[in-house]
């Protein structure tokens, strides 16, 4: 894939979208997420996702394990255009911004990586502050891409030495074609 420009025209970048959820039922609004991704963005395909993984939170101790995963995009949108949009999903599904950090959401919806772009901007940040210490990114990343390097941070093979495989905990999930709108890294694809 060519990546043109800041704006990501011609067939457009790859972006990474990390998706965690801990309220109500987790593990169906992080696969809901994935076929909203795959239809409700402009100019962007879903192209790959990982498995779902079950881990604590990260957070205040007294909340709902997350079941988190990340999402490959292909997408014409720039970065604050994707985000914007990203953000417009979690409102949709019943996200409300109440500026409590790292607590129980029904939908949390993180642009990760845009491309090999390094942006700190207000109110974005890419790749996502963070991101290259925390498993439950790091290890779905290299499912999902095993190559792929977070700018600024290093491959993400490197990266993952630092976490316990088994911290995370792979969600068993039905296979349903109806909700397929992508590729599962792990299962084959």
């Amino acid at each position: 894939m060519t990546s043109v420009g800041a704006e990501g025209h011609a067939a457009g970048v790859f972006a990474y979208i990390g998706i965690g959820a801990n309220l109500g039922d987790p593990v169906a609004q992080v696969r809901d997420a994935f076929v909203r991704l795959a239809r409700e963005l402009p100019d962007t395909r879903l192209t790959g996702r990982s498995r779902l993984y079950r881990n604590p939170p990260m957070g205040p101790p007294d909340q709902p394990d997350y079941v988190n995963a990340v999402a490959r995009l292909q997408t014409r949108l720039s970065p604050r255009e994707l985000l914007h949009a990203l953000q417009a999903i979690e409102q949709r599904c019943g996200r409300v911004r109440d500026g409590q950090r790292w607590g129980p959401r029904l939908l949390d919806l993180d642009l990760l990586l845009f491309g090999d772009r390094e942006l700190d901007e207000p109110g974005l940040a890419v790749p996502h502050p963070g991101a290259a210490e925390r498993d439950f990114v790091v290890l779905p990343l290299l499912e999902l891409a095993p190559g792929l390097e977070i700018p600024g941070r290093g491959p993400l093979e490197v990266l993952a030495r630092a976490f316990d495989p088994a911290a995370l905990i792979p969600v068993e999930e039905p296979v349903d074609e109806a909700t397929e709108v992508a590729p599962r890294a792990g299962a084959g694809a």
